[in-house]
């Protein structure tokens, strides 16, 4: 896939950056994407992103603040070590504008059999020609290890650790979202076919079906993001919607 590079003018507001973090984070722990590990970000220009605060990303409240963190430099106090991953992203990919270190469920247990998901159906197309395994279960916690796991990673949208989890990186936050969700649903599909796949081998998707498939068209992102993101308290409009609703009106 061709992503056009981040316009960091378009997200001239750290707040507005920080409450799409928030709501980023929240929704990836509402689809079952991370528990009490996990985190993301988004890039605010050249020099700098914003990551969310530093615990369960289902608990960060309401205009809780997270973390501008510098793209070349240290990390600041209190921001959690794999954010270094976060930080070689950006570094090294100018098309990259969010970047999340998710727990995914399926793509953790195919991961312990060395393997990742294969394109068997639409979401798995999206990181053709296949999802990097970086074959070591530890923790990342030096820019060494970090450096390596990104440079495993390349131009992909995903990388999976090996009992892990995964990092998976796009040019917005709506799509970093929706291809963390699709990563897993790659895993379902996969780890399904594999119970099968003795007597019924499975029909993996060319790299031409995958380039024809692969497609933004007809607002994929975007309504990936509406399904997973719907109900979130800091969407834009979201309080005025449910302060409206008849149920908010009614007494307990």
């Amino acid at each position: 896939m061709t992503h056009d590079t981040f316009d960091a003018a378009r997200h001239v507001d750290i707040t507005d950056i920080d409450r799409a973090v928030r709501v980023a984070a929240r929704t990836l722990a509402r689809a079952g994407l991370a528990h009490a590990y996990g985190h993301c970000s988004a890039r605010l220009d050249a020099d700098r992103f914003v990551v969310c605060a530093a615990r369960p990303m289902g608990l960060i409240g309401v205009g809780e603040t997270g973390t501008v963190v510098p793209i070349d430099g240290p990390l600041p106090d209190g921001v959690l070590g794999e954010v270094r991953l976060h930080q070689k992203i950006y570094r090294s990919r100018p098309d990259i504008g969010a970047v999340a270190r998710t727990m995914p469920p399926k793509t953790m247990s195919l991961s312990t059999l060395r393997r990742t998901p294969r394109a068997l159906h639409g979401p798995g197309t999206y990181f053709a020609p296949g999802v990097p395994l970086w074959d070591d279960p530890q923790l990342i916690r030096s820019d060494e290890q970090a450096a390596a796991v990104i440079a495993t990673m390349g131009t992909n949208a995903a990388v999976v650790m090996r009992g892990n989890g995964a990092v998976v990186a796009a040019d917005t936050l709506e799509a970093m979202v929706a291809l963390t969700w699709y990563l897993e649903d790659a895993a379902r599909v996969d780890l399904d076919v594999l119970a099968l796949e003795a007597s019924l081998p499975a029909a993996v998707l060319s790299d031409e079906e995958c380039r024809a498939r692969a497609t933004r068209s007809g607002r994929i992102i975007e309504r990936m993001w509406e399904y997973l993101s719907a109900g979130d308290p800091e969407l834009p409009g979201e309080a005025a919607r449910l302060s409206s609703h008849p149920s908010s009106n009614q007494s307990s």
